[in-house]
């Protein structure tokens, strides 16, 4: 009985604190996104130049810390990694729960590659790309009828399924030993083995997804997308194909995740199949709905938060999956659009009204050329 109030009294107290950091990040979160809506273009400008140049001269800053550095390196991980979900869940609208499936088989392509066939790592990387996008493939056609809970219970049931081959398929992937011994990737010559060499490379793949990210959402696919995940019916009414543009989105979500996975086995060294279970996937889904379905900044700051404060707060490690939910229930009910809201940026979408002249503008513009 000791023992069960210990347990709920920490769990209040870990999801307090949670909940009140995630809130006051919020507000402020949409104090300076009120402010830069209304600033000129130069100090837009001025305001990227000056964060750019801090995210750049953070390692340098934290070169004594290699705990902060390293933590810092899991967080453009996940960023990444939930980004790259955001295509799938945000965009589109499918709810897939079995993401860690394709962060999964580019990590145990480029560990196979690197370590068995001793393959460069930037030859390993974009195979482990077109690997992870064709798994995305094979996922996305069969599941194209399916919407809601039977297409989590798909993903799910995919993601388990490639785990279990992973640990049973000693002969190949060595199962629950793992492969060890993967090499750190070589530039120009140079052997890439410090926190800071790591830092730059996966900050350079975070700015990338980033990018992809913002110009998919602001093309006529985009659009599209938007459309299809508003209201499919409507927007195959209007001559949109929902059926390219849904296997797009697992496609590009794939891919994004298998670079992600490559990352990851260069950086550890060593890839497992524990480290690519279920709650991996739960994990990333909820960074996105935390941060914000669909909204590019919002997944961000979802996914920094899920990321550091776990590290900061050791202790949560018990209570964290019971802490998550939790919080998800509690931010549905209190601030559903997730830590920044999808208009808060250019980089959000709307929840709008379908029968308005202005959606109907918006579906008319997804097709247009």
């Amino acid at each position: 009985m000791v023992n069960l109030f210990i347990v709920i009294k920490n769990l209040t107290i870990y999801t307090l604190i949670l909940f009140l950091s995630i809130k006051l990040l919020s507000k402020g979160f949409d104090y300076t996104a009120k402010k830069l809506s209304r600033a000129n273009k130069h100090t837009k400008a001025a305001a990227l130049f000056i964060s750019a140049i801090a995210i750049f001269a953070w390692p340098f800053l934290f070169a004594d810390y290699p705990y902060i550095l390293r933590t810092s390196i899991i967080v453009l991980l996940y960023i990444v990694l939930a980004l790259s979900l955001n295509f799938v869940l945000g965009f589109a609208g499918q709810l897939s729960m079995g993401h860690a499936a394709f962060y999964a088989v580019g990590a145990y392509t480029t560990a196979l590659l690197t370590v068995n066939l001793k393959v460069s790592f930037w030859l390993a990387f974009a195979a482990s790309a077109v690997i992870a996008g064709l798994f995305g493939l094979l996922l996305g056609i069969p599941t194209l009828r399916l919407k809601g809970d039977y297409l989590a219970i798909t993903t799910i049931g995919f993601g388990e399924i490639l785990r279990l081959v992973l640990i049973n398929w000693t002969s190949f992937t060595r199962g629950p030993a793992g492969i060890p011994g993967i090499p750190s990737p070589k530039l120009f010559g140079l052997t890439i083995n410090s926190n800071t060499g790591y830092f730059y490379l996966i900050l350079a793949l975070a700015v990338f997804t980033v990018f992809i990210s913002y110009r998919l959402l602001n093309s006529r696919l985009g659009r599209g997308l938007i459309a299809v995940r508003d209201d499919e019916i409507a927007a195959e009414a209007m001559g949109i194909n929902s059926t390219y543009l849904k296997i797009l989105a697992f496609v590009l979500g794939a891919v994004i995740a298998g670079m992600a996975g490559s990352f990851f086995s260069t950086f550890v060294h060593y890839v497992n199949p524990d480290n690519f279970n279920y709650m991996e996937s739960v994990v990333i889904l909820t960074m996105v709905v935390l941060g914000g379905v669909g909204s590019i900044p919002g997944v961000i700051l979802g996914a920094a938060v899920l990321s550091i404060l776990p590290e900061a707060l050791r202790d949560i490690a018990t209570y964290r999956y019971a802490i998550y939910g939790i919080l998800l229930v509690m931010m549905m009910i209190i601030r559903p659009q997730g830590m920044i809201g999808k208009s808060s940026f250019k980089g959000g979408v709307r929840h709008e009204n379908t029968k308005s002249k202005k959606n109907h503008k918006s579906l008319w513009r997804a097709v247009g050329s």
